[in-house]
């Protein structure tokens, strides 16, 4: 009996060691730094938004969470780095309409960004402002589409780069006006800002919270707001859709995503950990002091949300006449 019994325990204890040693693993989740791959450049918007979220995700997490930045046309280095990732939740990629964008923008890229990514939160969205500078002698977007109108083709609006989501939004502004204006991209916000103050373009669309001091300095008027509702930061100022133009809607947003593969357990820790960060009231308020509104959707959500971009902003690149790279 003594015999059977402490054969018996052996192999149990075998068992226990053996079998669940996977489950054990993923269990054991995080066991290092996580790393979110960012797009863009530190500094930027989106940059902005990881580094504000990082230290709450990290107490949850009980790692550190580090932001690594690989700018890029298209964010394509960066999401490549994270579809060639271990998939195993501590490689994740700060995921944007950029992502969208570049399908129609390129002719081919490295990875189908449907099928190699695994979207895990939504993260925020955040509207963009149509800008004038302080002299202009537009006072709201009436006032700037009337004289528009008057001298077709004259009027200049500068965002950055071709394929940006500011830049799709000044093209796509142009169709639902019903206006001919010239739209000029420029290297990268600075310089957007330089030409607006100078009087080298009419017109500036850029991310509403790097603008947001250039507004209360007085060195630029904002005439409207992108998103379908005014923003809080702004609440004078009305959105596209109420200033006439009908049915003009756009906003960014950001979300996280991990490669396909990655275990659904270790997808729904992570969800978690950023869905409770994000109902904190003070991480929040700090999000929306940079033009950020929380908006922790899961991740079929955000795989719909990334489909319809990818649908939406084709058909505007299209439009536009924008040549694939």
């Amino acid at each position: 009996m003594t015999a059977r019994l402490s054969r018996r325990h052996a192999l149990a204890a075998l068992a226990f060691v053996a079998a669940p040693a996977a489950l054990r693993a993923q269990a054991a989740f995080p066991r290092r730094p996580i790393t979110v791959v960012v797009p863009f450049a530190a500094g930027g918007i989106a940059d902005l938004t990881v580094r504000t979220l990082a230290p709450a995700l990290a107490e949850r997490l009980g790692q550190p969470v580090i932001v690594d930045n690989r700018p890029s046309a298209g964010a394509i280095v960066a999401t490549e780095a994270v579809v060639r990732a271990a998939p195993d939740g501590h490689t994740l990629l700060l995921l944007s309409n950029a992502n969208a964008v570049a399908v129609s923008l390129f002719r081919k890229l490295p990875y189908d960004v449907q099928r190699d990514l695994a979207p895990v939160v939504g993260i925020g969205a955040f509207d963009l402002g149509l800008f004038v500078r302080a002299e202009a002698p537009e006072r709201t977007l009436a006032d700037f589409l009337a004289r528009a109108r008057s001298r077709p083709g004259a009027p200049t609006i500068g965002t950055i780069s071709p394929g940006s989501t500011q830049h799709l939004a000044a093209e796509l502004f142009k169709t639902a006006a019903g206006i001919d204006a010239l739209v000029v991209p420029y290297k990268a916000s600075p310089a957007v800002l330089a030409a607006l103050r100078s009087g080298e373009i009419d017109l500036a669309f850029e991310i509403l919270g790097p603008m947001l001091p250039q507004v209360g300095a007085g060195a630029v008027r904002a005439l409207a707001v992108t998103g379908a509702r005014r923003n809080p930061a702004l609440p004078e100022v009305p959105t596209v859709q109420e200033a006439g133009v009908e049915g003009y809607q756009v906003a960014s947003w950001n979300a996280l995503a991990a490669p396909a593969a990655t275990p659904a357990a270790v997808i729904a820790t992570l969800h978690e950990a950023v869905r409770s960060a994000l109902a904190q009231p003070a991480l929040a308020q700090k999000l929306a002091a940079i033009g950020v509104r929380a908006l922790p959707t899961d991740g079929q959500a955000v795989r719909a949300l990334v489909a319809s971009e990818i649908a939406r902003w084709g058909d505007v690149i299209r439009r536009a006449k924008i040549e694939p790279q």
